[in-house]
């Protein structure tokens, strides 16, 4: 059983205790405490409820966690260096968060559709995304990168929360699409049930729309979870400010069950994940997961987290590493040697030098596509418009020529 979640001032009260057992039992939810199966000594635990999904996944899935860590650890390296050599304009790093994307990411089924941030680097390759579209936006040639009809992996959301209101409405669009079928006397049976799965950070969890987006979630019951990785540090802002009581406690507030877990542990997470999409599907309603880990390094390469924690901190953490844990217990139990986690580095090398290439050729658009895509049918303004970049474009036709003539 994974360790108690922390105490805070809202505890030890027997009233309390009472009218929160009685809450979970009404919901359905799973206990209270956080979560954890595998420990950072890479022994693995029991859980009264989660133990039974961790036992699905044999060695071969455990060996793929690994190796999709690995892989989205050395592209998150492999983006960093681009971006500091000025290849990018920006990159948001993921390091500490492997566990909590891929553990998600792969307990999730082809007909659900993810709505993510800008972080959510792991997930997308479990959707299939290739990892060179993702870089495009981050290189400035592309709005967004990839299609998500393709992946049901929709584009990244810049603007902090927007993502959670549209994947409740995704979620109600499904809903009415079976009520729909239904009513027509389609028999839906043999189509999978899907369900939405949004990702937002422990910041973004104090904007009004995740707020509003769990109050619409309750009232319609809608097949949605809130996946919250709480990394500890909005920018330069710590959890601390953000909640005074666990962020799944929230749940409870709007009606339906929130689960803390060990965000660090790729085994529990798919497990907890894996549940709260079976439960979505299923016509229970909506979920709240917080992934509680850590991002061990700056909020994106524009920051310098040495401004606003301690070294110590960021030390503690480390010791708590994803990949560390599972190397040691796919290790102990003979599931991988030596061999394996050589191929591993290599494919991971070899990602990274496509990652390289495919960047370096990646050149922008025609910036008269951006005319061109306006509307879908001419319009004598954006025509206008174009007349007047052409016109002023021009004026500077022969200059590049005339530099070098005087030199």
């Amino acid at each position: 059983m994974g360790a108690h979640l922390p105490s805070t001032e809202f505890d030890g009260t027997e009233l309390d205790d009472q009218l929160e057992a009685q809450a979970e039992a009404a919901l359905g939810a799973p206990p209270a405490e956080m979560v954890q199966l595998l420990g950072p000594d890479g022994t693995l635990g029991t859980d009264p409820v989660f133990s039974e999904y961790a036992g699905r996944l044999d060695a071969e899935r455990l060996r793929g966690f690994y190796a999709d860590m690995a892989a989205i650890r050395r592209f998150d390296q492999e983006a960093t260096a681009l971006q500091r050599q000025g290849q990018l304009a920006l990159w948001v790093p993921l390091t500490g968060q492997e566990a909590a994307q891929i553990g998600s990411g792969r307990a999730s089924q082809p007909q659900d559709y993810i709505f993510p941030t800008y972080r959510e680097h792991g997930v997308a390759l479990t959707r299939n995304v290739d990892l060179a579209e993702l870089l495009r936006q981050f290189r400035g040639v592309s709005n967004g990168g990839w299609n998500p009809k393709d992946t049901n992996f929709h584009l990244y959301t810049l603007v902090l929360a927007a993502q959670t209101p549209h994947a409740v409405g995704y979620a109600m669009g499904i809903q009415r699409d079976q009520r729909l079928a239904a009513a027509q006397g389609v028999d839906g049976s043999a189509e999978p049930k899907a369900a939405v799965m949004v990702y937002f950070g422990d910041g973004a969890s104090s904007e009004g729309d995740v707020h509003e987006s769990m109050v619409f979630a309750s009232s319609y019951n809608a097949p949605v979870v809130f996946f919250c990785q709480n990394n500890h540090w909005a920018i330069s802002v710590p959890t601390a400010v953000q909640t005074r009581i666990p962020l799944s406690n929230r749940a409870k507030g709007y009606g339906f069950p929130g689960i803390r877990v060990d965000g660090n542990d790729v085994v529990a997470v798919h497990a907890v994940t894996e549940w709260a999409l079976e439960h979505a599907r299923q016509g229970n309603g909506p979920v709240l997961i917080e992934a509680f880990t850590y991002r061990v390094g700056a909020h994106t390469t524009a920051d310098d987290p040495t401004k606003y924690r301690e070294s110590s901190e960021e030390a503690l953490w480390r010791e708590k590493d994803p990949l560390d844990r599972l190397e040691k217990y796919l290790r102990a139990e003979g599931m991988a040697d030596d061999a394996f986690f050589a191929r591993v580095a290599a494919e991971g090398d070899e990602l990274a030098a496509y990652i390289r290439k495919s960047t370096y050729e990646s050149d922008a658009p025609d910036i008269r596509t951006a005319f061109a895509n306006t509307y879908v049918e001419a319009h004598p303004l954006v025509a206008e418009e174009l007349a007047w970049f052409e016109e002023y474009s021009a004026g500077f036709a022969g200059e590049d020529e005339g530099e070098g003539a005087g030199r």
